[in-house]
């Protein structure tokens, strides 16, 4: 049975898209879809390209690698599983793969956890919007994976901020 912090994951029987996408996780495959017609990645993954509306798509390894785009702090648990690990820290980060397209604004941004490589939740104190991430993949069972980032060596492309309070 694959489960994630001692949870049943259960994926709805008309939702394949999902399921594929957790399998590649499992094989530690970070993957989105490519539209087969305009030739543009989507995350998350859907039934229609977000740009063309195509339902003619592939899938596409990618990096994994990116940016700190913003995060969240969070503070009080969501469901009772996540309350040995908050606080925690939600990531929204801008990956490497298609920045400014289809238009100079545009980029493919990704949400998630930030770890460490125990996949305990990072400290607030050690994120910052602009540090940079990596992929890496917390294993559900049953051949399940879920996408989760950690900060990664490489240098900022800009000074690193973060919120403090006064």
């Amino acid at each position: 049975m694959a489960e994630y912090l001692g949870v049943e994951v259960r994926i709805a029987a008309n939702d394949p898209i999902s399921r594929e996408f957790l399998e590649h996780a499992g094989a530690h495959r970070f993957v989105t879809q490519r539209c087969r017609d305009c030739g543009l990645l989507q995350y998350p993954p859907g039934t229609a390209c977000e740009h063309c509306m195509s339902s003619n798509y592939e899938w596409a390894e990618l990096s994994g690698a990116g940016t700190i785009y913003s995060y969240q702090i969070v503070e009080h648990p969501i469901h009772p599983a996540y309350r040995e690990r908050v606080p925690y820290p939600v990531v929204l980060v801008e990956l490497d793969e298609q920045r400014g397209e289809p238009v100079p604004e545009y980029a493919l941004r990704v949400m998630a956890t930030l770890v460490d490589a125990q996949g305990i939740p990072v400290p607030e104190a050690e994120v910052a919007i602009g540090k940079r991430v990596a992929v890496a993949f917390t294993d559900l069972g049953d051949g399940l994976g879920l996408p989760v980032f950690r900060l990664s060596d490489e240098p900022p492309e800009f000074t690193p901020w973060q919120f403090t309070s006064a």
